[in-house]
């Protein structure tokens, strides 16, 4: 599988002034006038699969569904399941944050109206978001805005009432969402130190008063639509997560709770559970339960350990899935009986036409892994390969041959590790950095059983002093030796292999390799591990750890330390342009020296900060910069640093270009490429 360089550029640049000396001695890129895009569009064509989090169906239109992702997003499908789109985010002001779509409602009286219930994954915060257009914007319901906003239900008996569980409390609308009351105790009862973190939420199908909350804590219930809750814990373990909660359609008075601690049963409206055996203790974080409402003795829980089935109302249960399923919600096909799609972590969207004797992916068109290595091919920029991180024996590495129309896992021997860095030789090599090693992509004729080997043997030489006898004379003298192997242990988190020499930057140092990745030579530099970026150009090699970068002219053999400005704090990466500049990526920014790391330039206005990847394109012979925190690739030329920027609509991680298409890895999306429009280029010109 050899990659080549061999394409065209569809970009134009925006010629920008280079002037001024700032304070502290170190010259700066500047100008004086307002930055313009490119004109560009970029759309997320896999790996499919990911963290996939909630369903919802149009009501009376069972094979139009939406799901919930993270990262703000909703999918659509209109074949139920088959394939989805790309829908909408639903909080359009939120600064590519963690958003957690984890509960979706489909107005039972208008079906273009939704309700979705978001939370983030990194603090308290969230909100309750309404549309009108059947998912395609989504506005945020005021009263709710900030919460996190955890659990959703539309009485079945009444389309007007729709309940809310937040961190905070549970909150109730008699009028389809306009007006917000707060029905659990307000602050100053003491049970309102109890009813909060809603996880779960009831609303009997009959009665639109008895409602049922599960909480971080045990669960509640209220007969008079909040004005009075009391607590329904007997035959519960004490301080049991509450999970799910439903009642039997017909049979309301026949309740399933789902907790940490295992699920439970009650034929009395929940004022005596008891606890179903058959599920494992290590399965017991039952996050969903579901009744088919065919066979209302049959139950499906989706736990952390796959998915189970009773057919008996709960005295027995089977394991339907492999024990690496970890399920978010389940959706049963009401026209299509044995039709059942899982939403799961890593493996996105599986689905079963048998009743749950097989399962399969069912992802085309959903895309949320999270991807941190890109190899595109610059001869044919339809064959890329994506490593992914977080996704287990769901994740590996991922090919398309297609531009992203289809994928296939390369997993083979990599035992669920996670890739974050790809690296291609001249000679067609390829290599995955993970999290405990190095590997290389090896495959029969045609690419056929492609798998992973290991290739983290290191071996390193040294010196030993011998005393030897000479004419009576006892003489001490250096010999080489051989140190004896051992296997690389530690993350690798970049590679580069464009030289005769290899080198790996690594949680154990740098590490250089003369046989083409069969052993490699290394470790601590300058006693110093932690090594996060390696560059090389014309034998000469750089490698940067967070606090500094060191310089090699003899292949590895010997490093040294470079000067870089103090101000320069936090360097993700460090890359050489074709004539042989220096490029240092930071927390403030870009840095470029044109003589070895005398002097140092800062683009102050390449208005990027948090920079986490450079890539140079050695087809329009510019550098390509991309930070985690920011949408945009900047395209920087060396010449002038003269640029220009795209706007991707992701969270971009780092950027690559072949065959004049750009390409992006993305925190949550998969792989994103670059549709150029016709629109132009608009151009700044020098004052």
């Amino acid at each position: 599988m050899k990659f080549s360089s061999s394409s065209r550029t569809n970009v134009s640049a925006l010629y920008l002034a280079l002037c001024a000396l700032f304070s502290c001695g170190m010259p700066r890129i500047l100008d004086g006038q307002s930055q313009k895009p490119v004109a560009s569009s970029w759309a997320a064509i896999g790996p499919y699969g990911g963290d996939a989090r909630a369903f919802a169906a149009v009501p009376g239109h069972p094979q139009h569904l939406y799901l919930g992702g993270i990262d703000n997003w909703v999918f659509e499908s209109i074949d139920g399941g088959q394939d989805w789109s790309r829908l909408s985010r639903v909080d359009k002001t939120d600064e590519w944050g963690n958003l957690i779509v984890d509960s979706l409602v489909v107005d039972e009286a208008d079906p273009r109206t939704m309700f979705a219930g978001v939370w983030r994954s990194d603090r308290a915060d969230g909100g309750l978001f309404v549309s009108h257009d059947a998912g395609k914007s989504w506005q945020v319901i005021p009263a709710l805005k900030g919460q996190s906003v955890r659990s959703l239900a539309q009485a079945p008996s009444d389309a007007n009432e729709i309940v809310t569980g937040t961190l905070e409390g549970i909150y109730c609308s008699k009028d389809h969402g306009v007006n917000w009351e707060r029905i659990s105790p307000p602050q100053d009862n003491p049970l309102s130190r109890e009813i909060h973190e809603v996880e779960s939420l009831a609303i009997d199908p009959q009665n639109p008063d008895v409602i049922y909350a599960g909480t971080w804590h045990l669960p509640w219930k209220t007969t008079d639509g909040g004005a009075n809750w009391h607590n329904i814990k007997q035959g519960v373990i004490d301080d049991s997560d509450v999970f799910s909660i439903i009642l039997d359609p017909e049979r309301p008075k026949v309740v399933y709770a789902s907790a940490c601690s295992g699920i439970y049963k009650s034929e009395n409206g929940g004022e005596l559970f008891k606890k179903i055996q058959g599920i494992p203790a290590t399965a017991r974080r039952t996050r969903v339960l579901m009744q088919d409402i065919r066979h209302r003795e049959v139950v499906y829980a989706g736990t952390t350990e796959g998915l189970y089935r009773t057919r008996d109302a709960g005295r027995e249960w089977q394991r339907i899935t492999g024990a690496d399923v970890i399920v978010n919600d389940i959706y049963l096909d009401p026209e299509h009986e044995g039709h059942i799609l899982l939403a799961t972590d890593r493996g996105g969207v599986l689905a079963s036409a048998d009743g749950g004797a097989t399962f399969a992916q069912s992802n085309r068109g959903f895309s949320a892994r999270k991807v941190e290595a890109l190899v595109a091919d610059a001869r044919n920029p339809l064959r890329i390969l994506a490593g992914v991180v977080n996704d287990k024996s769901y994740g590996g590495v991922f090919l398309t041959n297609d531009g992203g129309a289809n994928w296939s896992q390369i997993a083979a021997g990599l035992e669920g590790r996670d890739v974050f860095t790809l690296a291609e030789a001249e000679d067609g090599t390829v290599l995955a950095g993970t999290g405990h090693g190095i590997f290389a992509l090896e495959a029969g004729e045609g690419f056929i059983d492609p798998h992973w080997v290991m290739r983290s043997s290191v071996v390193n030489h040294g010196i030993k002093i011998v005393s030897v006898n000479n004419n009576g004379h006892k003489i001490n003298r250096e010999e080489a030796i051989t140190l004896p192997a051992r296997e690389m242990s530690g993350r690798v988190a970049a590679m580069n292999l464009s030289g005769e020499v290899w080198v790996a930057a690594t949680s154990e140092g740098v590490f250089t390799s003369i046989d083409k990745g069969m052993t490699w030579q290394g470790g601590l530099v300058l006693g110093s591990d932690e090594y996060r970026s390696v560059a090389a150009w014309d034998g000469e090699l750089l490698a940067a750890r967070r606090s500094g970068v060191v310089y090699s002219k003899d292949g590895g053999k010997n490093w040294d330390p470079m000067r870089i400005p103090s101000r320069v704090k936090d360097i993700r990466r460090v890359a050489f342009s074709k004539s042989g500049e220096l490029w240092v990526a930071a927390g403030d920014g870009i840095y470029v020296s044109r003589d070895k790391g005398e002097s140092w330039f800062w683009l102050e206005k390449v208005s990027l900060r948090d920079v986490s990847d450079l890539s140079w394109d050695a087809q329009t012979g510019r550098m390509l910069a991309s930070s985690h925190t920011d949408p945009r690739v900047f395209s920087i030329d060396p010449k002038d640093f003269s640029y220009t920027f795209v706007d991707t609509g992701f969270r971009v991680f780092l950027a690559r270009a072949a065959g004049g298409t750009r390409f992006a890895a993305s925190l949550q999306d998969g792989v994103l490429a670059e549709r150029a429009r016709e629109a132009g280029v608009a151009e700044l010109k020098k004052p």
